[in-house]
């Protein structure tokens, strides 16, 4: 018997747009052709600026259903906005280890962290003439105590329509014990959800992405796994780019990178979403 229903849809979201230009390319090479429906900006990334960001609004016009959402940035090696942000090392942010800490030991500011991201959100505003479609964070910074307070604050006074990344999945408690790092953002994401909640903010009804970069791991296989039982509307992150010097002096990830682009950009992707029937249309 045919199944009949709508395939399931899905938000497939480019993280880092604004780190490189290289990565910058890739994320609108793949918009224009349909193969993403959304990409995060980050703002206080090294290629920003008015030719980025007017490419980027050519590129969407081609797939208007792609969202634009404001990738905020917590973490090292970027540097805050405001002159008066703290903690910083050695005037950039923390690490995102470090920041982690910090917020588990209470030792963050929320209001700080609220100040830092409304200028982000202003700067996002000033670029696109508009506020985000949604807001989520680099390394997930917007998920740790004390930053998701000052963030969904920010969120709630300055993007109010936007909806906000969690990064929860919905899996087996077996199949969560087997990604530590993923299990880390399940337990993270299950407090931001509620404090969202509280706010009525909106955000994504789950999650994939995940995994372990620096053992360059098979990633055609790895999508078919963040399909697998993703609900209507979640949402997979990925990290398309190509590699360049710029990219190289800011982040470790950077060869997956081209091997997540390869991926995306060939024939075997369309066929794995028919398999899984979902769409990003």
């Amino acid at each position: 018997m045919n199944d009949a229903r709508p395939p399931r849809r899905f938000w497939l979201c480019a993280d880092d747009y604004g780190i490189s230009p290289g990565v910058n390319r890739a994320i609108r090479e793949l918009i224009e052709r349909g193969r993403l429906n959304a990409t995060s900006v980050m703002v206080v990334g090294s290629a920003i600026g008015r030719d980025e960001i007017s490419s980027l609004q050519a590129a969407t016009a081609q797939n208007p259903r792609c969202a634009i959402g404001l990738h905020a940035t917590l973490t090292a090696p970027f540097r805050p906005l405001t002159m008066h942000f703290q903690p910083v090392d050695g005037g950039q942010f923390l690490s995102f280890p470090k920041l982690l800490r910090a917020g588990l030991a209470r030792r963050l500011d929320p209001e700080i962290v609220r100040a830092e991201l409304m200028v982000q959100l202003a700067a996002f505003r000033e670029l696109f003439g508009r506020p985000p479609d949604f807001v989520d964070g680099h390394q997930h910074a917007q998920l740790f105590p004390q930053v998701r307070d000052g963030f969904l604050a920010a969120v709630k006074e300055a993007a109010p329509d936007a909806w906000v990344r969690q990064s929860g999945r919905r899996l087996p408690l077996m199949q969560r014990l087997a990604a530590p790092k993923a299990l880390v953002l399940d337990m993270l994401s299950a407090r931001f959800r509620k404090r969202a909640a509280q706010a009525g903010i909106a955000f994504n009804p789950g999650f994939a992405g995940a995994y372990d970069f620096s053992k360059a791991p098979d990633f055609a296989a790895l999508m078919g796994e963040f399909l697998d039982g993703l609900p209507e509307g979640g949402l997979v992150m990925c990290h398309p780019g190509f590699v360049d010097d710029v990219l190289t002096g800011l982040d470790p990830l950077t060869g997956q990178r081209e091997r997540e682009y390869a991926f995306l950009a060939g024939e075997d992707f369309p066929e794995l979403l028919a398999l899984n029937k979902v769409t990003l249309e």
